[in-house]
């Protein structure tokens, strides 16, 4: 089951200079701040600045849809013609990301929790 958009990560090049501007848009201080993450919480959306997005494969934002089966959600996205640009990754607590891109060449983020 999708659960619509629920978190949008931002490619960044100065992760101090990001926050600071994404703290003054969103009028919210960080629920996480590392040196490979800053986090935000508005409302049930999560904002996040990556500072590696871009060798990542991060051209820009991505929209990352929150699904129940996330290995059933990106072979759905493969087998209708896109291409998976991060498998699937376990990035602390058991959630769980991964990338494609679509036939027009725009990412999509999935993300399950756990």
């Amino acid at each position: 089951m999708n659960q619509g958009i629920t978190t949008i990560l931002y490619p960044v090049k100065d992760i101090a200079r990001a926050k600071k501007l994404y703290s003054k848009l969103l009028d919210v201080e960080p629920i996480m701040d590392q040196p490979y993450y800053v986090g935000f919480k508005v409302g049930n959306q999560d904002i996040g600045l990556v500072p590696n997005g871009f060798d990542q494969g991060m051209t820009g934002a991505v929209s990352f849809y929150q699904v129940s089966d996330i290995k059933k959600s990106l072979q759905a996205l493969i087998n209708e013609g896109a291409q998976k640009v991060q498998d699937i990754n376990d990035v602390g607590g058991g959630k769980l990301v991964a990338t494609a891109k679509d036939t027009d060449g725009n990412m999509i983020g999935l993300i399950q929790l756990p």
